[in-house]
């Protein structure tokens, strides 16, 4: 009986060590906590006081968090998702707010030397850039709704989530970006008579669409409600203008 008392004991101390664990994300909140709603370029959006995160320094703690992180405690697609969600948009804020004050952060970069290649971060001992984050690790995961959840730090982007992304709610976060990102007309969707025009993304990225149907069949999973004879076209301007005041 005391040998298999001791043999349990092992295996859920065995088990207890192998077990996935997400980073504690409370840092992230607080830059989070700077986020607020408002209107930038007649565009409804949430808006991030870059000004007061620059001065109290907050960025760098969680971006600490996420450079420090054993990536091999991730085990699942969501889990790992997850984080590189996180990761991509710490980063792309440490990025403004490296150069800040600045107009957009498309500014840190050149017509030749662009903001997306530029090293961004350390992430598991790597030096990685924006454009590594999400055309090698985020976009191969095959999940379009990403789109609306990584946040290029642009008014056009979609908005910056007022709370860390985590496997657990990843599938109803995701759907709640998606549903906001659609029914903002200045930034997804616009109806203009008979035609639908929607954000760039669409066009930008619609080979990751094709894997749920293509880029009309996801739209209209959200805007159900859209004429079924209505012409979809992707051509809302693109405002790159920092998504601050």
């Amino acid at each position: 009986m005391q040998y298999l008392i001791v043999k349990v004991f092992i295996g859920l101390l065995f088990s207890g060590s192998v077990m996935a664990k997400e980073p504690d994300w409370s840092e992230y909140k607080k830059v989070l906590a700077f986020i607020e709603q408002g209107e930038k370029h007649a565009t409804q959006l949430a808006l991030l006081d870059y000004s007061a995160l620059k001065q109290n320094g907050q960025i760098e703690k969680a971006y600490q968090i996420i450079k420090q992180f054993d990536i091999n405690q991730l085990k699942s697609h969501d889990e790992k998702l997850a984080f590189y969600i996180n990761t991509y948009n710490i980063l792309a804020l440490k990025m403004v707010l490296d150069h800040w004050p600045l107009e957009s952060i498309k500014d840190v970069g050149s017509f030749f030397s662009p903001v997306w290649g530029k090293p961004a971060g350390m992430i598991a001992g790597k030096k990685l850039s924006l454009d590594d984050v999400e055309h090698k690790i985020i976009r191969p995961m095959g999940e379009p709704r990403i789109h609306f959840a990584i946040v290029c730090a642009s008014v056009s982007c979609p908005d910056l989530r007022s709370e860390p992304y985590t496997a657990a709610k990843l599938n109803a976060q995701l759907d709640a970006q998606a549903t906001l990102f659609l029914h903002n007309e200045q930034k997804g969707l616009l109806l203009t008579g008979d035609e639908v025009i929607v954000s760039k993304i669409f066009h930008w990225f619609a080979e990751d669409f094709n894997k749920v149907g293509g880029v009309e069949r996801f739209i209209r999973r959200y805007r159900p409600e859209l004429d079924k004879k209505a012409k979809i076209e992707a051509d809302l301007n693109y405002d790159w203008s920092v998504n601050g005041r």
